[in-house]
């Protein structure tokens, strides 16, 4: 019986466009967006205990309790009455609260990887349905690739994204999601989009970008430091951020005019030259 996985990856992803449609009667927002996995990822491995236990080690962000991998498992374990346990040791490489879904993809990963390890032969849309219980970025991960997501991350649809070159930048500067969403300022009134236009539109890429975030004009007026980096990289293409923030990204047309971005940071910001990919490492699994 199979006891380890080693080195399983847990990629980041990039929002090309964030449309803010309307807040819903139970408080959260309709949102629709262009998610493209990166080859920025973290790392996890995963040992079977046979005790039941689920213990996490490694690099470890904000309050153990609320860590998405220990949630993942402890979820997986409940739903399916498995007596099995796991060490779960994780290698952080995105960055908490960038808009990059780490943690998200830590979860995803996580499912995935015990679904084997504890032999439950779950299909993986089955695996999808704890998502919303866990985080709104979690269903993607358990996705193929690139994709339209809508609702409140709970609609995935597959689509065709070409390779690219992205720069991204992470100031050293945290952004708090709920507060971005809980401004006045914050347009939710974006009108519906449908993914044919999406993928009309990537007839202008990498030389511009689809549609907008919306959450980037409140975060440029409430993070100085997330304007500054939006500011840097558009000096070198189409620049916007991911997510909620704080991490940015310049569409390049090649890797050099990518690295040539990344090497303008000053100090103390953190930069990656990320290559799209065009399906999740464990898409098969």
């Amino acid at each position: 019986m199979t006891r380890l996985f080693l080195g399983l990856p847990a990629p980041a992803k990039l929002n090309l466009f964030l449309h803010v449609l309307r807040r819903r009667a139970d408080g959260y927002h309709e949102l629709q967006s262009a998610f493209v996995p990166i080859d920025l990822a973290d790392t996890l491995d995963f040992e079977l205990r046979d005790d039941g236990a689920i213990t996490r080690s490694g690099d470890i962000v904000g309050e153990p309790q609320m860590d998405l991998a220990l949630r993942a498992a402890r979820l997986l374990q409940l739903e399916s009455g498995t007596k099995r346990g796991v060490a779960i040791n994780v290698d952080k490489r995105v960055p908490a609260g960038s808009g990059m879904g780490g943690g998200s993809s830590d979860a995803a990963t996580t499912l995935i990887a015990l679904n084997r390890l504890w032999r439950l032969g779950w299909p993986r849309a089955k695996l999808a349905s704890l998502a919303p219980r866990l985080g709104a970025d979690v269903a993607f991960f358990l996705g193929t690739g690139p994709a339209f997501v809508e609702g409140i991350g709970e609609r995935v649809t597959p689509i065709e994204f070409p390779p690219a070159w992205f720069a991204v930048v992470r100031p050293q500067v945290a952004v708090a999601t709920a507060e971005i969403f809980a401004d006045p300022g914050l347009t939710r009134d974006t009108k519906a989009t449908i993914i044919s236009a999406f993928s009309a539109g990537l007839a202008q890429f990498p030389r511009a970008l689809y549609g907008a975030n919306d959450l980037e004009a409140v975060v440029r007026r409430q993070v100085p430091e997330v304007d500054a980096a939006l500011t840097l990289l558009s000096r070198f293409g189409a620049a916007r951020m991911t997510g909620s923030g704080s991490a940015v990204f310049m569409a390049a047309a090649t890797e050099e005019q990518a690295r040539e971005a990344v090497a303008q940071l000053p100090d103390g910001w953190t930069g990656w030259v990320v290559r799209s990919l065009k399906h999740h490492p464990l898409a098969e699994w």
